[in-house]
């Protein structure tokens, strides 16, 4: 009788490689990163514009009188001054007096008019974003001394009714734009990319 050789049949047991499995997760990691990075570009850009709106939003009030912060026939298209309201009704704090002088000066108001400007469509636009943020920082912290917060009454010795003696809203707007420009919040629903690639920029980064 004759015997058959069946050929031997290994049978191999296959580990699982770490490697591999770290390979395999790798592209669904970056799919994640990538995702939060195109999520975390439109927030800020979100952010941004809507910031932008605020500061361009003030200017035009102040400017033509819609009724709202600025009553009709009262804008600085019609003689009024966007700072004399605010600047001579301060009632605390160390710059009281110089606020008072400053007040409805004519280049008090230029100044501050052509900031809000400049600042909000730089932010809209998504350009400038560097010196939008130094502007817009130093406009936030004229504003934060005219109002100061850290005081419980006024000079007249009434409440100042201040909600928080520092975290207010101008520190707030502050950290804001200084997070913009940091982050380079520009080229998402803006024309940050472009405005980097013009030479004078390129030269002059401060203006990024």
């Amino acid at each position: 009788m004759a015997v058959h050789d069946q050929p031997h049949r290994h049978v191999r047991f296959h580990m699982p490689s770490v490697r591999k499995a770290g390979a395999a997760r790798r592209p669904a990691d970056e799919t994640t990163t990538v995702v939060m990075t195109a999520t975390s570009a439109h927030v800020l850009a979100g952010l941004r514009v809507l910031t932008g709106f605020v500061f361009l939003w003030a200017f035009l009030d102040k400017t033509f009188g819609f009724g709202y912060a600025t009553a009709s026939g009262k804008g600085w298209i019609d003689g009024g001054s966007p700072t004399k309201g605010f600047l001579s009704s301060v009632a605390a704090g160390p710059m009281e007096s110089t606020f008072h002088d400053w007040a409805g000066a004519g280049w008090a108001d230029w100044l501050f008019m052509l900031g809000l400007l400049g600042i909000g469509v730089a932010l809209i636009a998504g350009i400038g974003l560097r010196l939008a943020a130094a502007a817009g920082t130093a406009m936030m912290a004229l504003m934060w001394l005219a109002e100061w917060p850290p005081a419980k009454h006024l000079s007249d010795g009434s409440l100042s009714m201040s909600t928080n003696p520092f975290a207010d809203y101008h520190l707030i707007y502050a950290v804001v734009l200084i997070a913009l420009a940091a982050a380079s919040a520009g080229a998402t629903w803006g024309l940050g990319r472009i405005w980097a690639r013009l030479p004078f920029v390129s030269r002059n980064r401060w203006l990024l």
